[in-house]
């Protein structure tokens, strides 16, 4: 959820008939409970609370450890005079349940080591802004803690991250555990706030079901078991052609290794018949170790043009779909050639690597691809093909993936940590798996090839999309497991993908 979606349904929920104390003293109770988790023998909570519900949900947490004879005192970062409503409410109860509440001047002098429990409640999912003045200050006073010994845990949400996009929007808290409540945000599973949140519960506090209902999500964090579904079994009696015939045309002098990889994805993809297109001086080198793959030599040489398309096309006979773009060669009529392959080929495609580095130099080109697409960029690419620049892309690659497979109406895999998956309609799927491991060359390579045997075995391209990037993420997640992360190689991720076909039983 964002955090517009979040105030949506708790205010649905209050509209409803459900007291806004009610949930927050079922949020500061989880709170509680999370604390004891993480405090060590003899530890102590301290409970850092801001001016809003953050803050109440702090105050209720702090006056739950209290009840529970649990050591416990809070630091009013925001004066408790100016709290309103529940936020009021909580701080006065707490008084009253006996917890000592320090004025923030004191947070200076405050020491907390290890055992300790520090609770950042300063400052929800509605901050728009960098933090500053006091709020500024108690971000970095816990920071210091943290590095002494203590352990922090974020409620909600780790204070200065943007609930939206997981950045920073200026100083921000370091958490070892982070309680959400009701639904995950954004920022909690989007890099690099899903490393600030450390670990993250999402705990029920009573959101009314016809209150979630009534905010439809925008996003959704694809899990392993939607993404197995999305590959069906093969019938018993399935021979190759059910399983799909697909045409990668990759590779040229120096880069007949993306097109190997390509293969390799490919093959272990599960596509049953799958061709090669390149030069002639090629094929050698990228065929080198595949025997299972079949080859169709291009005549003449340098970069793809017009002068391939009917070789292309012949290739392209009875295929199901085909993959364009792993170090293909590239050259100023590269994008034209390849439009018009797709507009008379017809096939469902995977573009990926120079394919999307041709089409960025005629962006007129995107917006009306006349087959149906997946664009697999990584954020370089996308920044080209988006006319914009990489940090422009990482600042919300969620918006950016959605906004631009609308606009192109075709599937979107933005690749990275947490990689995106987005469509012409519908809500972006977030991918939770994968590891720095896959940051080496050719495990693109191997997703577009990955993609492309889902594509030829008939999903529709934001079916095959999603379980593609997500099961190319667990094969690196298998590898690192076994290799570590250092070391992994492109085509220990594509052997890895049997792995993941045999723990899903496809």
């Amino acid at each position: 959820m964002t955090a517009a979606e979040m105030r949506a349904i708790d205010g649905a929920a209050i509209a409803g008939g459900v007291p806004g104390m009610a949930l927050m003293e079922r949020a500061g109770a989880a709170v509680a409970r999370a604390a004891l988790v993480l405090r060590g023998p003899g530890g102590r909570v301290v409970a850092l609370c801001g001016g809003g519900n953050n803050g109440g949900d702090g105050y209720v947490a702090a006056r739950v450890l209290a009840e529970a004879g649990v050591p416990v005192s809070a630091v009013a970062i925001a004066a408790p005079d100016a709290l309103r409503g529940d936020a009021r409410a909580a701080h006065e109860a707490a008084v009253r349940g006996g917890v000592g509440v320090a004025p923030g001047a004191e947070l200076a002098a405050l020491r907390a080591g290890p055992g300790d429990v520090l609770l950042d409640a300063l400052l929800g999912t509605g901050l728009a802004r960098a933090a500053g003045g006091a709020f500024a200050a108690a971000i970095a006073r816990l920071a210091e803690l943290r590095a002494g010994g203590a352990k922090v845990l974020a409620v909600d949400l780790p204070s200065g991250l943007s609930a939206d996009t997981g950045r920073p929007l200026g100083p921000c808290v370091q958490a070892d555990a982070t309680v959400t409540f009701g639904f995950l945000k954004r920022g909690l599973v989007l890099h690099p706030g899903a490393e600030l949140a450390g670990a993250v519960e999402v705990v029920d506090i009573g959101l009314p079901r016809a209150a979630a209902e009534a905010v439809p999500p925008t996003a959704e964090l694809l899990t392993e078991e939607e993404a197995r579904a999305l590959v069906p079994p093969r019938p018993p009696e399935a021979h190759k052609g059910d399983a799909g015939r697909l045409l990668v045309v990759a590779g040229s002098p120096g880069k007949s290794g993306a097109a190997h990889l390509a293969l390799a994805g490919a093959l272990r993809g599960g596509a049953g018949l799958v061709t090669l297109a390149a030069r002639a001086e090629v094929l050698p080198f990228a065929l080198a170790g595949r025997p299972e793959a079949m080859s169709l030599a291009l005549p003449g040489e340098g970069p793809l043009g017009p002068g391939d398309l009917e070789a292309l096309l012949a290739a392209a006979h009875g295929m199901d779909a085909v993959v364009i773009g792993p170090g293909i060669p590239r050259g100023p009529e590269t994008a034209a050639a390849l439009h018009a392959f797709l507009a008379r080929a017809r096939l469902p495609a995977v573009l990926d690597a120079d394919a999307l580095n041709a089409l960025a130099e005629r962006p007129d080109l995107l917006a009306a691809l006349p087959a149906p697409v997946v664009l697999t960029p990584h954020p370089g690419e996308m920044a080209r093909l988006a006319g914009t620049t990489i940090a422009e892309v990482q600042r919300d690659r969620l918006a950016v993936a959605a906004a631009r497979a609308r606009a192109w109406g075709c599937a979107v895999v933005l690749k990275g940590a947490r990689t995106v998956v987005a469509a012409p309609s519908g809500a972006p799927a977030i991918v939770p798996a994968g590891n720095p491991g896959l940051a080496t060359g050719g495990t693109g390579d191997v997703l577009a090839g990955l993609t492309g045997a889902l594509l030829a075995g008939h999903l529709p391209p934001f079916d095959a999309a999603r379980a593609a990037a997500f099961a190319h993420a667990l094969a690196g997640d298998l590898c690192a497991a076994r290799l570590g992360q250092r070391g992994l190689l492109a085509s220990d991720v594509a052997g890895a993908l049997g792995e993941v076909w045999a723990r899903w039983g496809r």
